[in-house]
């Protein structure tokens, strides 16, 4: 499993550079899977994208996810449980309809409690946060394989008018009845941690450079497909 840090600056997929997730925002899944599989040699076809509803919403109907949270974390998850629903347009829609976290340790969060614990950024930097992301991921399979397959079938159809994805229900839905047989055996961050470097690019502000991309693009394939092809 393989976060690529959104302000990782590279080719949108159409020769202008920018940080990474700009290829979302100006093309849409189309444009992103373009830039992934022309910067890091990669053959994608299908996408899936989770916004915070279907994130919350099947967290919860997995019964949460096991997390330890530390004790810097908490006023931050707190926070961000606070101003979820924030926008440009209402900036201060804060919220005091939630459950704050109150002690650090393995406990079970919910899945508005998770999406705030993996938005935080206030502690290290978005390097960590894509940590606390796949965390979040990593458990929330762990509570996928414990549960039975009735009760997949029923969160994968709640939660397919909450996503967009190329992929039919048919085809989500033969993924999770196989979901016994998947297992998250390493997770990383690209760019790699001894290739990248991090510094102002203009009018982009604060960009992650690879610093060799071709090198970080071969670390890339042998960490998922043990091949440097």
């Amino acid at each position: 499993l393989v976060s690529v840090y959104r302000d990782t600056y590279l080719n949108l997929g159409n020769d202008v550079y920018n940080k990474c997730n700009a290829a979302y925002a100006k093309g849409g899944p189309e444009q992103a899977i373009t830039m992934l599989n022309m910067n890091l040699d990669l053959y994608i076809t299908d996408f899936v994208t989770v916004g915070f509803d279907g994130l919350m919403n099947t967290i919860d109907a997995l019964g949460g996810v096991e997390i330890d949270v530390t004790k810097a974390e908490i006023p931050h998850l707190n926070n961000y449980q606070a101003s979820m629903y924030c926008t440009e347009e209402n900036p201060n829609n804060l919220t005091t309809n939630y459950t704050p976290v109150t002690q650090p340790g393995l406990q079970t969060l919910t899945g508005y409690q998770a999406t705030a614990y993996c938005r935080i950024r206030a502690i290290g930097n978005d390097f960590q946060r894509t940590e606390r992301q796949r965390t979040g991921l990593e458990q929330g399979l762990v509570k996928a394989k414990q549960t039975d397959p009735a009760t997949l079938t029923k969160i994968a159809n709640d939660a397919f008018p909450l996503i967009a994805t190329s992929l039919d229900v048919d085809e989500l839905l033969e993924m999770v009845s196989n979901v016994g047989k998947y297992n998250i055996v390493e997770t990383s961050g690209f760019p790699f941690d001894e290739s990248l470097t991090t510094g102002n690019i203009g009018s982009k502000g604060s960009c992650v450079i690879p610093v060799d991309l071709k090198a970080n693009v071969v670390e890339l394939h042998n960490f998922l497909f043990e091949s440097e092809e």
